[in-house]
């Protein structure tokens, strides 16, 4: 130890300088770690609850359940659940075989009127769109050029018949000469040949005379059949020739009308059996739709080639069109009948079905449920369809709500009337109350007459 005195002012500033002023810093709670106890008990709790809620959802789906429908019921299964549907059995009938094609309305005749003169039009005999017939009047060309040259001919040909006459009476003066031996035979022959010559001349006016009555007989323009007319293409005053192209006017045939129609060429041989056997083979014509019904007709004849480039046959059919429904170039839907066949199992329409496995039905077991049953289908006639193979006559098939339906799907059958009835009235047998059992209404006010 060190005795030695301390100096009291050193002593001092040592005491200051050691002993700065020092902010107050604030104390912080120290983090505290659970105790290993508490840990393994909340993973404890953590296993439990997974435990739990793993054998719930065995319960819920049906794992523990005694009875496999309330299973499947609390399951979602669709199988599970009874589906209201209809049922028709299928039937043995005839039904007929028809193809179908797209075909084009043409007139049965169509002409181009042109003059066959030229002329300035003078008038115009008919009405645009008017039916007309065979040798009616149409138009009227100027025939006083006609008339001038008929008037020049006539009288070139009187003429010619006086210079002919004279010839003629020569002639036998001639003869009578040359009887007597006072001329000689070259006169005769001279006189002869002069004869020749005007005789000639005289028919030469004659076709002359026939040509100026022609070119006037033209000047009148007819028409060539009976049909439609269509819009004129020249009016009144203008110059007409016979190298125009437009013409004046166009005529269509249209009573009767015909359709020509492509097919493929697989159906040739049975439309040229039937054809052959002497039967006549119908063909209806539809709208562009294909629902309305336009016209009736016949087979009238088909093309003598198959075109390569579609291999198709193009057929002509041939309809009466009294009531004009049928107009040209009109594009109709054509169904021709080809062949009928009978004891073929006929189905509804609506039982056909589509889908992955193709073409099927539902097919009703007796147990009450459908099986889907691959089919083959052949003809199809309005809402009746062949079934070639997969359904037997007798079999019951689903015909309406097989949208809900699937293989061993439980079904319930029932009336078609009731179930027309219930989709036009839903509401039919659970009548709506706005009124809840308090007697208030919906909208929390108390109803008339509830207290």
């Amino acid at each position: 130890m060190n005795d030695q005195p301390r100096d009291p002012g050193r002593t001092e500033q040592a005491a200051e300088w050691r002993a700065p002023p020092l902010e107050k810093v604030e104390e912080q709670p120290a983090l505290t770690r659970p105790a290993p106890r508490t840990r393994h008990w909340r993973w404890i709790a953590v296993v439990v609850l997974v435990i739990a809620a793993a054998v719930a959802a065995w319960f819920w789906f049906g794992g523990g359940t005694a009875d496999p429908t309330k299973a499947a019921r609390g399951k979602g299964d669709p199988n599970a659940r009874t589906v209201p549907v209809v049922a028709a059995p299928a039937r043995k009938g005839t039904i007929a075989v028809y193809i179908d094609a797209l075909g084009t309305v043409t007139p049965r005749n169509m002409v181009v009127v042109r003059t066959r003169v030229d002329g300035q039009l003078l008038t115009v005999a008919f009405r645009e769109g008017q039916d007309v017939k065979a040798g009616d009047l149409l138009a009227q060309i100027d025939p006083r050029p006609f008339e001038v040259m008929l008037t020049q001919a006539n009288g070139q040909m009187a003429r010619d018949q006086a210079q002919l006459k004279n010839a003629q009476v020569d002639l036998e003066r001639y003869r009578t000469l040359l009887a007597q031996d006072s001329i000689s035979k070259q006169q005769v022959d001279t006189q002869e040949a002069l004869v020749r010559q005007y005789q000639g001349t005289v028919a030469s006016d004659q076709g002359a005379i026939d040509n100026a009555k022609l070119q006037l007989t033209y000047s009148r323009i007819t028409a060539p059949i009976s049909g439609r007319v269509g819009l004129r293409q020249v009016d009144p005053g203008n110059m007409v020739h016979a190298s125009d192209s437009s013409g004046l006017v166009t005529i269509a045939q249209v009573k009767p009308m015909t359709v020509i129609y492509p097919v493929p060429e697989d159906n040739v041989p049975r439309i040229v059996k039937r054809t052959q056997g002497g039967e006549e083979v119908a063909v209806d014509a539809y709208d562009r739709a294909g629902r309305t019904k336009l016209a009736t007709g016949r087979l009238l004849t088909f093309d003598n080639q198959i075109d390569t480039t579609t291999g198709t046959v193009k057929l002509k059919a041939e309809f009466p069109n009294q009531d004009g429904v049928l107009f040209p170039n009109q594009f109709v839907n054509v169904r021709m009948g080809v062949e009928t066949r009978a004891d073929a199992t006929l189905v509804p329409t609506a039982a056909i079905q589509r889908g992955a496995p193709g073409t099927f039905v539902f097919l009703v077991r007796q147990d009450q449920t459908v099986s889907v049953t691959p089919v083959k289908v052949g003809a199809t006639e309005g809402e009746t369809t062949e079934i070639q193979s997969g359904v037997e006559p007798g079999n019951l098939v689903v015909v309406d709500g097989a949208d809900k339906l699937r293989e061993g799907s439980k079904i319930e059958m029932i009336d078609p009337a009731a179930r027309a009835a219930q989709s036009s009235n839903p509401q039919k047998g659970s009548p709506r109350s706005d009124k809840s059992p308090s007697g208030k209404d919906g909208q929390g006010r108390r109803s008339k007459g509830g207290g």
